[in-house]
């Protein structure tokens, strides 16, 4: 009797890491570098985030919703967490 070989599908693509990664990076108002697809670099950190889209607040320029679509990386920016407490904005070094 000749057995079938079960073929697997291509993995699932939400896992739910994005979307506690991104979470964990607005709670803690961590500092990021956001790479788009054009190669554009945009720092900031991220206030609110959905399915769809990313805003990333800035200090002293506009505010900017990105697609998640046109993201190529998100990276955590090095050396500074920007904490915010009341109306008062800390920098603290790593």
């Amino acid at each position: 009797m000749a057995t079938k070989k079960r073929h697997k599908g291509p993995p699932t693509g939400e896992t739910g890491q994005e979307a506690l990664y991104l979470k964990s990076l607005s709670e803690r108002q961590v500092g990021v570098a956001v790479k788009l697809r054009d190669g554009e670099v945009v720092s900031g950190w991220i206030e609110y985030f959905d399915d769809m889209m990313v805003r990333l607040t800035r200090e002293g320029k506009p505010n900017l919703f990105i697609y998640k679509s046109q993201i190529r990386t998100i990276t955590e920016s090095a050396g500074t967490d920007k904490r915010r407490s009341g109306n008062r904005e800390e920098l603290a070094t790593r």
